[in-house]
């Protein structure tokens, strides 16, 4: 309520204020002139007329803020077809090049003068030659180093290959058990027979003539098997060291073809599993050796022990395995 009251009194004081300068304004320079006629005015003249400033009373308090408004709807806006693009205009005509120009001159400057000779001086007097010296023969100087080595000369050609050792047949495998002998079925009633005619044989044909044979090439060095390779097997019956007579057929192979290669050698392997008779097993091998010493193979070119592959050791069987004599000269 104070606060009211003080806003009151001084909106009244402003309102005096405002009457009292429309006032003076209305009666014009009368007053002033008094007052500039009697001197300048003292401070109780201001007094009369316009009294003190009073306080500045307190700011009033700030009205309730009224509520933001509404945004208006966003106008429309409607954007212009765009225009068609006008045609690109003619390229101009390409003006024609230039002529080269002339390549520009090279003058070459002329030589410039030679100077004058100075005069030839006096030749001296030539002295006398002097005595000869002892002379001393010097030591050796040391040995120049050796030239480079000489290129290689090119390697000569490689011999013609020899012929290809051609490997033993393999053995034939064992004959399987005849099956039983069906029933002889009917004989059936003879059909009647009718000969045919016989065609005429046709004329033979004229024979070329045969040209000459080649000449026969130098024969090569013969293979060379370079381990031990399986090539036939002889098997024994039960407690027996005795080669059938069907292994006759074999041994005899096996000569035949030990003879057309003398390069070779044949290895005998009687080896057995554990446990199993090693002395008949020995008899074995002396059985097939001697068969074919008897046939035509130099003892020299057999051997026994044990060539083949140890995990496939049979009883009752002796193995030939063949290699190239390692001593023989190709």
């Amino acid at each position: 309520m104070n606060v009211q009251k003080k806003d009151g009194s001084i909106r009244a004081w402003v309102v005096c204020l405002s009457i009292l300068s429309l006032l003076c304004a209305v009666t014009g320079c009368s007053s002033e002139k008094s007052a500039m006629q009697n001197g300048p005015p003292t401070s109780q003249e201001y007094a009369s007329i316009v009294g003190p400033a009073g306080p500045e009373g307190p700011a009033g308090t700030a009205g309730i803020q009224g509520e933001v408004g509404a945004t208006g709807a966003p106008g429309a806006g409607i954007a212009g077809a765009t225009g068609e693009q006008g045609p690109s205009g003619p390229v101009g005509i390409q003006g024609p090049t230039g002529a080269i120009g002339a390549a520009g001159d090279v003058a070459k400057g002329g030589a410039g003068m030679t100077g004058p000779a100075g005069p030839t001086g006096a030749q001296g007097i030539r002295g006398g030659t002097g005595e000869q010296g002892a002379s001393t023969v010097g030591s050796a100087g040391a040995i120049g180093q050796t030239g480079p080595q000489g290129p290689q000369g090119i390697t000569g050609e490689t011999g013609a290959k020899g012929p290809t050792l051609v490997g033993p047949t393999g053995p034939a495998g064992r004959i399987g058990p005849a099956g039983e002998q069906g029933a002889v079925g009917d004989t059936g009633g003879q059909g009647a027979t009718t000969a045919g005619v016989v065609g005429s044989t046709g004329p033979a044909g004229d024979a070329g003539l045969q040209g000459p044979a080649g000449a026969t090439g130098a024969q090569g060095p013969a293979g060379v098997i370079g381990r031990w390779i399986s090539y036939r097997a002889f098997w024994f019956d039960s407690e027996t060291a005795v080669l059938r007579s069907s292994d006759m057929d074999q041994v005899s192979e096996i000569a035949s073809y030990m003879k057309q290669n003398p390069s070779l050698k044949a290895g005998l392997d009687g080896s057995i599993p554990r446990g199993s008779d090693q002395d008949l097993a020995d008899r074995r091998v002396s059985a097939v050796r001697s068969a074919l010493i008897e046939a035509g193979v130099p003892a020299s070119q057999i051997e026994t022990g044990a060539f083949g592959d140890s995990s496939l050791a049979r009883d009752r069987r002796v193995e030939v395995l063949l290699r190239t004599n390692v001593y023989t000269k190709q």
